[in-house]
């Protein structure tokens, strides 16, 4: 366990913290995780960029001496049966060198905090079925697999490209 781990929002201006990012998330990207491929360069060109002009958006970023180890990108939403916020974790990731240390858990941490300054009702995620270690860390945090009632089965996350 590192000695020593430090968790803060990012600021997308600033252009240490936008490299930190955009190779942290490239690393995941290249994981099997995370799809396997690179991240194209018109998206490492322009995402923080992006990112910076979207209101609902916030990163966490986690350290170890000073050196940056894990991403967690999130989206503010809205629950409509709750009628407050909500954050959805759109990424997490760690470093392979530093994973099952805490990363991950400190910046689940984070967003959580921040979620709950914000208002928010919970946090949501996704994650791929075959990823189990993630699942347990996710399970260890407190999350748990979405239904609405039981017998109409849990909540399944689907896509359509556009």
């Amino acid at each position: 366990m590192p000695s020593s781990i430090s968790v803060h929002v990012v600021d997308f201006h600033d252009s240490v913290q936008q490299h930190a990012l955009i190779d942290l998330l490239d690393m995941y990207a290249r994981d099997p995780m995370g799809g396997g491929e690179a991240l194209a360069e018109g998206v490492k060109q322009r995402l923080c960029s992006d990112l910076a002009g979207t209101p609902s958006a916030v990163s966490f970023m986690a350290y170890v001496d000073g050196q940056p180890v894990g991403l967690l990108n999130a989206m503010m939403g809205y629950s409509t049966f709750k009628a407050k916020p909500l954050m959805n974790v759109h990424d997490i990731a760690v470093m392979p060198a530093f994973r099952a240390q805490g990363i991950g858990q400190a910046l689940l941490a984070a967003a959580a905090a921040h979620a709950l300054h914000k208002g928010c009702c919970k946090l949501t995620l996704e994650v791929l079925s075959g990823n189990h270690t993630a699942m347990r860390s996710y399970e260890r945090f407190g999350f748990q697999q979405y239904a609405l009632l039981p017998e109409n089965g849990q909540a399944l996350f689907m896509q359509k490209w556009l």
